[in-house]
């Protein structure tokens, strides 16, 4: 009985201890504080300099940032690709060279996405005027010698693209031939084909793409470049 009532009162020594402690911090901190603001208030300029100095921090870098965001879109804008360039890719670097070419245009989002699953996208947009852009890409390493784009190719981007991507605009990109049926089926489907011509004129030029294809969806929201 003795024992409990001792590990009993040794408890409340402890905890009467760690509040005591507590008041002694709590009461440093607020009579610290106060010090500061009444130094603070006889020394006013004191907060009058840090005031100057952090907007002047702040400006600083929101002119750092404007002029790095200004730097990306002309370097982005001065974007040329020629085909033999495109050739010579790895077909992961083909991709990402449209994806940086969407981003030339205004795409800001713009992100390669292909790979083992990517369900008929490569390459996923959104253009200055609300539209999503779902691109697959067809590499060909022998360019117009290479094998041709069929129609078996654009049934699995319409399979996917619109029911599993959301795709407002559906597009295929390959530098190398699609064959007849394939164009046709794209028409018939409101696919766009951005075969190797087209492909010449949209990575070595400054138009966007969606001034080089046809039947372009309508925009979905106002832009300042409409």
């Amino acid at each position: 009985m003795r024992l409990r009532t001792r590990r009993s009162s040794r408890r409340q020594q402890q905890r009467d201890a760690r509040l005591i402690a507590f008041a002694v911090v709590a009461a440093a901190g607020i009579g610290l504080a106060v010090m500061v603001v009444n130094w603070l208030l006889v020394h006013w300029w004191v907060l009058v300099v840090v005031l100057v100095l952090a907007v002047l921090a702040g400006a600083g870098w929101l002119y750092n940032r404007q002029q790095r965001v200004q730097w990306e879109a002309v370097r982005a804008q001065g974007l040329r690709y020629g085909l033999p360039q495109l050739d010579a890719l790895h077909h992961t670097r083909f991709e990402d060279a449209i994806r940086e070419l969407m981003r030339r245009d205004g795409c800001r989002d713009a992100q390669r996405v292909g790979g083992r699953g990517d369900l008929g996208a490569d390459v996923k947009a959104t253009d200055p005027y609300g539209r999503r852009w779902v691109i697959q890409c067809k590499h060909r390493r022998a360019g117009a010698r290479g094998s041709a784009v069929g129609t078996p190719d654009l049934q699995v981007l319409n399979g996917t693209a619109r029911q599993v991507h959301g795709a407002d605009v559906a597009v295929i990109v390959t530098n190398g031939r699609v064959t007849g049926p394939a164009v046709t089926f794209a028409k018939q489907q409101r696919l766009h084909v951005v075969d190797r011509q087209t492909l010449a004129v949209w990575a070595s030029g400054s138009r966007p793409l969606w001034e080089l294809l046809r039947a372009v969806p309508p925009p979905r929201r106002p832009s300042s470049l409409s």
